[in-house]
């Protein structure tokens, strides 16, 4: 187990921008040494950790593609090594590649898959082994409320990996439990991110109508809810 007056390690993947940006800077702010993980965009990752640093919060960043079983496995192994232990982990890298099923290429559903449910899967199976060592540690993963609700039209492959995200993070709960590992998920609605703002505003009005307070969510209101449980 870490030592007690030793900072929590925090790896949150996809956290250069939207929520996992929110996540990342949340629990920094509750004290939480922050690996950034990215895949794409270096800057927009860098400006998170910088940040962080500005706030007095320590942060680093890494770049691995979570759909690629070993280089989750070499990422969580170069973090231990470094940082002695992963305390928690947020999965939050996602894409969506939407599009109605009878025109929905078999690459458009394999690479929501793989990032989404398989990356889940890679990063929790890796960090898991070392939170067992620790006999603590926390995981929490972004699902969506499309994984529990009936779907959205055009988003067959989003809410196939959605809801398999809920199905393993119940399973994993099961097995890591009695080792003080726990393993949750949290599923948003629309929140306001870059994912939502390529929505035409007819879109938009029509999907705030549904929502009992009459707007989308920010960011932040997910950040707060998955440090609760991590924290």
């Amino acid at each position: 187990m870490a030592e007690q007056n030793k900072k929590k390690v925090a790896v949150v993947t996809g956290a250069s921008r939207g929520i996992g940006r929110a996540i990342a800077l949340e629990l920094a702010s509750r004290g939480a040494a922050v690996v950034i993980n990215y895949n794409g965009s270096e800057e927009r990752a860098k400006e998170v950790q910088k940040e962080i640093e500005e706030k007095g919060g320590e942060a680093e960043i890494r770049q691995w593609n979570v759909a690629d079983f070993a280089a989750c496995e070499k990422a969580v192994k170069d973090i231990v090594k470094t940082h002695g232990s992963i305390d928690i982990l947020v999965n939050n890298a996602g894409i969506t590649k939407d599009g109605l099923l009878m025109g929905m290429s078999e690459a458009d559903f394999d690479s929501v898959i793989d990032v989404n449910l398989k990356g889940t899967f890679n990063m929790m199976r890796f960090v898991s082994r070392q939170m067992l060592r620790q006999r603590c540690g926390r995981i929490i993963s972004m699902a969506s409320v499309v994984g529990n609700l009936p779907g959205n039209a055009g988003q067959a492959n989003y809410a196939a990996s959605k809801a398999g995200i809920i199905g393993m993070t119940k399973s994993a709960a099961r097995e890591l439990a009695s080792r003080g590992v726990t393993v949750n998920a949290v599923a948003p609605g629309f929140i306001e991110t870059e994912m939502t703002a390529v929505l035409s505003e007819e879109v938009k009005k029509a999907s705030a109508a549904q929502i009992p307070l009459g707007h989308f969510g920010k960011p932040e209101d997910i950040a707060k809810t998955v440090v609760f449980s991590g924290i």
